[in-house]
């Protein structure tokens, strides 16, 4: 059932050290392809890097948030033309939803590095740097990065009371069951 994948998916921070089969990588890309996307426009681009010395180089892009990245054996890209779709960060951010789940189903743990909005330093933001990095042209934008690989740590589920039902009402803000 997909609320049990739902279930399972956690953020994981520590990775084995065993590469992703390149079948699996290929079922990741296929899932991001066919994330839903406004108007079928599909701004979103996805830069999939299996380079050790190029995700050390990522893990670095932001003081705060990305070490954990230098040890995942891959990590893909997540960015956009924005000329393409207005809701471009919509659209990226469904298709890497989608990617973490297809993560959790083929027994892989991973976690997202948020790049939008965030510095590398104080003269140069995380997406210059990430841009730089993996040859991106000015017109690209770049969302987020995904570390993927096979975990270290095994997480249990959140709890079903650490759901947040009293955010939730019908019909009416504010009308509860």
């Amino acid at each position: 059932m997909f609320l049990e994948l739902l279930k399972k998916r956690r953020s994981i921070r520590q990775f084995q050290n065993k590469p992703v089969e390149q079948e699996k990588i290929d079922i990741l890309v296929e899932a991001m392809l066919r994330s839903p996307s406004s108007r079928s426009l599909n701004p979103w681009e996805f830069v999939v890097v299996t380079d050790q010395q190029i995700i050390g180089d990522l893990s670095q892009s932001k003081p705060h948030g990305a070490s954990f990245m230098k040890n995942a054996p891959l990590a893909i890209v997540v960015c956009a033309d924005p000329a393409k779709c207005d809701v471009w960060i919509e659209d990226c951010s469904i298709a890497t939803l989608l990617l973490h789940l297809e993560a959790t189903d083929l027994g892989l743990g991973s976690c997202w590095v948020q790049i939008r909005k965030r510095q590398h330093s104080t003269d140069q933001t995380a997406e210059d740097y990430v841009k730089k990095l993996v040859g991106l042209g000015d017109e690209m934008v770049v969302e987020a990065i995904v570390a993927i690989g096979y975990g270290k740590e095994e997480k249990g589920e959140h709890p079903h009371s650490s759901l947040l039902y009293e955010r939730v009402s019908y019909d009416h803000y504010g009308r509860k069951k």
